[in-house]
Parts: C-alpha cells; structure tokens; sequence
C-alpha cells in the first residue's frame, strides 16, 4: 500500500511540475508577443 501512495505522489508532483511548466511557458510567450509588438510600433 505504501508504493501505491509513493507512486501517487510522485505523479501528483510530476503533474504539478507540468502545470508550471505550462504556465512559465505561456507567461513567456505572452510578454515575448507584447515585447515584439511594442518593438513594431514605432
């Protein structure tokens, strides 16, 4: 019982890293596409 909850864990961390992944990426991709943007008008 004891692996089950080990393995339940690391998975629930595992997906937690994916959603900050995600959301690091997004955010960079958000200031990225307004710097550009800002670049472009003059």
């Amino acid at each position: 019982m004891k692996e089950v909850t080990h393995i339940t864990i690391c998975l629930r961390v595992i997906r937690n890293a994916w959603h900050f992944y995600y959301a690091l990426v997004l955010v960079f991709k958000v200031v990225c596409g307004s710097f550009s943007i800002a670049l472009l008008t003059p």
